[in-house]
């Protein structure tokens, strides 16, 4: 019996034995609804064309013999509509491999879209904190970032989007700065137009701001009230009165823009929820993040949890998009043995981006090079194609992991506003010195192009 697993190996190849019917239609869709079935949604002349809609009809036929229970019955199992963005209707989609007018349409219980990657943005940087999962150290790393980039001068703009595990500003404002309103409050509140009436209450300023300003938001004010019921609201897509409709993440993402206007920030941090829910995915491909930061520990749980997100990109053939904006960050390195650690653990990040983000390189073939076979005595040079690779030792490579070494002082965000309060530059970059120093870099270089 079939499981969802083989649905696209099954119908690319029966789709295949059928590439001449397929070529006569202007497009197709294969939609897998909320429970896993495949149905085709065919353009609407089809169903006029009796000789194409039966050859179409027979085309499916086959399919659902070979997928039930994964499908519907052939009676069932095709739908027609007028174009395909309207057969879309904003879902989750990516073309089949072969196929220039076939594309597949999941059709998700949640809106998270890890397949659709915004382009990158053009204002100032947004740096996303990136974790498959919690308790690797990600926020108390941001939270030095923050400071440091302070420390240099930098006007910070730092977004607690950890909505479900919230805690990031209790690192950066002591008890009296909370504002009175948070990202939560605002979403809830733009649902009805009112998302104005907090604006002006959900930023405050890190009391350890220096050179720079750090502003934060945080994902709750001061006063929670009615969190829960709120967290339950927040990723709820707006009608407009125009019939229009805006998913959560382009809500937030105008969030973001007026914010910006306001702080005029040289740099945003953003605190991600860990794992792969909407929140991660909104923060990830929905927000043109210039650079992402995999926060990684060493072992089968982290491994597994990003190459099923490296797949998912490769199979939606969107992973050239978003595969450079990546970095993989070392997480709480321990003290003993750090040059073993972080040795394993970049060979274990290059496997995972050689099998599934990094080009393919052939080996160089003899023959490219040689004697030319006119006999002219010159020789012929074969142009190598180059690709998008790195070597496993390449410091500038995206899965060399800048490190955030374990320190007992940094080791709880509730005591971090304290320590950071008091601590020095150096000790900072003892602990932090690779990441920052790679932040840094990467918003520098991005104010040169």
């Amino acid at each position: 019996m079939t499981t969802f697993d083989q649905i696209l190996p099954i119908t690319t190849g029966v789709l295949a034995a059928h590439r001449d019917t397929l070529s006569r239609l202007e497009w197709l869709i294969i939609n897998r609804d909320l429970n896993g079935r495949v149905r085709f949604i065919a353009p609407e002349q089809v169903r006029e064309d009796q000789g194409l809609r039966a050859t179409i009809e027979a085309v499916y036929q086959a399919l659902a013999e070979r997928l039930a229970p994964h499908a519907y019955q052939p009676a069932m199992g095709i739908l027609y509509e007028a174009n395909l963005e309207q057969a879309r209707q904003g879902a989750s989609s990516y073309d089949v491999n072969g196929f220039e007018n076939v594309w597949v349409v999941d059709r998700l219980a949640t809106e998270a879209n890890w397949a659709r990657i915004a382009p990158e943005t053009q204002g100032a940087p947004r740096i996303v904190f990136f974790s498959i999962k919690g308790g690797v150290g990600r926020s108390t790393a941001l939270a030095a970032t923050a400071w440091q980039l302070a420390q240099a001068g930098k006007r910070v703009l730092v977004l607690d989007l950890d909505l479900e595990s919230p805690g990031l500003s209790s690192a950066l404002l002591p008890v009296e700065r909370q504002p009175m309103y948070g990202i939560t409050d605002w979403l809830v509140e733009d649902m009805v137009g009112n998302g104005d009436v907090v604006l002006d209450s959900m930023v405050a300023t890190s009391n350890l701001s220096h050179d720079g300003e750090i502003h934060v938001v945080p994902a709750h004010g001061a006063k929670h009230g009615e969190y829960i019921a709120k967290l339950g609201r927040v990723w709820m897509p707006k009608l407009h009165a125009d019939g229009r409709r805006e998913a959560w993440s382009a809500r937030l993402e105008r969030l973001l823009h007026t914010l910006e206007a306001r702080i005029q920030p040289d740099v945003l941090l953003i605190d991600s929820r860990s794992g792969i829910d909407e929140i991660a995915s909104a923060c990830i491909t929905d927000m043109g993040a210039n650079l992402i930061l995999l926060f990684a520990l060493e072992g089968e749980q982290t491994w597994n949890g990003y190459r099923m997100l490296f797949e998912q990109w490769q199979r939606a053939q969107v992973a050239e998009e978003i595969r450079e904006r990546l970095r993989v960050v070392g997480a709480i390195v321990p003290e003993l043995d750090r040059v073993t650690y972080l040795e394993g653990l970049r060979e274990s990040a290059y496997g995972i981006f050689a099998d599934s983000l990094y080009d393919e390189i052939a080996p160089a073939n003899p023959a490219a090079i040689g004697p030319s076979a006119s006999g002219d005595g010159k020789w012929r040079v074969e142009e190598l194609v180059e690709g998008w690779n790195f070597d496993e030792a390449d410091e500038g490579a995206p899965h060399y992991p800048w490190a955030v070494n374990w320190h007992r002082s940094f080791a709880g965000l509730r005591s971090l506003q304290g320590r950071l309060a008091s601590i020095d530059a150096q000790e900072v970059q003892t602990v932090f010195g690779p990441l920052i120093g790679g932040v840094r870099d990467a918003i520098e270089s991005r104010s040169l192009s």
